[in-house]
């Protein structure tokens, strides 16, 4: 999918003060660097409209009595010069929100799967098909099937291993030079070779690919945990993050090139 989406959708400008510009004067992009101040800023925008938002509901598990699966999640924040030379930020989220991949103020996926007609809901409900299947025959506990069973689980695990590998082709990433690595390439060199699962849904490549497709000069990132983790301890509500390694860093280490 394009990112070449309306720019005034997701670019949220920063007041034009010289306060402002000071703190972006001779700002170059590094994920080494601390936190900048106009992360925070940016990030503390951002966090008020997760808050306040009437658009979309997902379950943070910070609301009592709030319905659905609580599934806390990362959302990042890229400082970023556009063309006209203003600076504002961009805002993403990883994986999904709210069930899509598409919502007003941030930035579209680099692939997205849940569109409409998509080989992946195609075969999605192929494996549903399969596992009904396989199912069904397992409640027979009748020895006559075992085979069938056996060929059928055979059957899809090769699917599901197309389909994903199908799934990782989609996705592409651009440098600032406008050079394109698909995501099997950025992997081929790790210690797996090939990506893991949910690689490219990440915020920070979200960001910057969306940075590159439209021209704008990243400047400074910082990534974010926003509510509460029921598979993992390590993240903290509102507590900031460094990109991580094993699915960020072989596509980092090229976008950043």
């Amino acid at each position: 999918m394009s990112n070449l989406i309306d720019e005034n959708s997701v670019f949220c400008p920063f007041e034009q003060s010289e306060e402002i510009k000071a703190l972006a004067l001779g700002l170059t992009f590094s994920l080494e660097d601390q936190l900048h101040p106009l992360c925070l800023l940016a990030a503390t925008q951002l966090q008020f409209h997760l808050t306040h938002q009437q658009e979309w509901i997902h379950n943070f598990g910070l609301l009592t009595g709030a319905e659905g699966m609580v599934i806390g999640k990362m959302f990042g924040v890229l400082v970023v010069r556009n063309k006209e030379g203003k600076l504002g930020y961009l805002a993403a989220f990883s994986g999904k929100l709210a069930g899509k991949n598409h919502h007003a103020k941030f930035v579209p996926p680099i692939f997205d799967g849940l569109e409409a007609g998509g080989f992946l809901n195609a075969g999605m409900e192929k494996l549903t098909q399969m596992s009904e299947k396989i199912n069904s025959l397992e409640l027979l506990k009748d020895d006559a099937h075992t085979e069938e069973i056996y060929l059928l689980k055979a059957l899809r695990k090769d699917h599901s291993n197309a389909l994903q590998d199908r799934i990782f082709e989609q996705y592409h990433f651009l440098n600032k030079a406008g050079e394109s690595m698909s995501l099997m390439n950025a992997f081929e060199h790790t210690a797996s070779g090939k990506p893991p699962a949910g690689a490219g849904e990440c915020a920070a490549p979200k960001l910057l690919q969306y940075a590159f497709s439209n021209g704008m000069e990243p400047l400074a990132l910082a990534e974010f945990w926003w509510g509460l983790s029921p598979k993992s301890a390590n993240w903290k509500h509102g507590h900031f993050y460094a990109p991580c390694i094993e699915k960020c860093g072989p596509i980092l280490a090229h976008m950043l090139n």
